[in-house]
């Protein structure tokens, strides 16, 4: 299934959901500069952007023990970890983070048929604001959740409930995406729709099929085309 240039969305979908890291965005460079900075630092060579490429989706704390090859009983990690939370926030100001091919086009479809779109991440509201305001994504987006609005966080139904109910809409026409087993399960556990990201920061023995997402995009310029298979009588 591949996308034709500018094709016209036609769907019955009441809103669309995204997880942020890998999905929607892809902020893998602005980390591969941060880590790298880190190491340096620290007197450490750079990690590859394959290996960081990899363990985005996992969070900061993934990050550090991967740079440094400690976990999170060493003395030295919870320093590390703020000092490198610490540096991306302050690399934000100047991301070279970009929305995937093809999802731009498709967030203005939605917006001018009036289908809301919205992010439910674990990625903490401070970055994830400044993140998107940096892109100009933070008028457009219609809801935002991160673990700071919830009590539970992915793969847990609470966030992407709590995006229905803000939107005003109900599971039954509503799809999320992500690039993760957990938004899989999230997406199951809240009764939407659940489409696989393996397009995002995948490690080359992942498995997508056994997560058993509704659909699975291997490329995110597919959207479209996928999101018009979703007619609804």
């Amino acid at each position: 299934m591949t996308q034709a240039l500018h094709e016209k969305l036609e769907t019955s979908i009441d809103c669309v959901l995204f997880d942020l890291d890998g999905t929607l965005i892809d902020t893998a460079p602005d980390f591969t500069l941060v880590v790298n900075k880190l190491l340096a630092e620290h007197g450490k060579g750079p990690l590859s952007h394959e290996i960081i490429h990899l363990n985005v989706s996992n969070g900061a704390r993934a990050l550090v023990k991967s740079a440094f090859e400690i976990d999170e009983a060493h003395g030295d990690f919870a320093d590390l970890l703020q000092r490198l939370l610490d540096l991306y926030f302050e690399q934000l100001n100047s991301t070279v983070a970009t929305i995937y091919p093809g999802l731009d086009d498709l967030l203005k479809q939605l917006e001018a048929q009036n289908i809301p779109w919205g992010i439910v991440t674990n990625k903490p509201e401070k970055y994830s604001v400044r993140l998107l305001e940096k892109l100009h994504l933070s008028s457009r987006c219609s809801v935002l959740v991160c673990p700071d609005h919830v009590s539970e966080t992915k793969p847990h139904p609470e966030p992407i409930f709590l995006a229905l109910e803000k939107l005003g809409r109900n599971s039954e026409r509503c799809v999320y995406i992500g690039d993760h087993i957990r938004d899989i399960q999230a997406a199951k556990n809240a009764d939407v729709i659940a489409i696989a990201a393996a397009y995002g920061y995948l490690a080359a023995d992942t498995k997508v099929e056994e997560w058993y997402a509704d659909f699975i995009l291997q490329s995110s310029e597919q959207t479209i085309s996928l999101l018009n298979l979703l007619k609804f009588a």
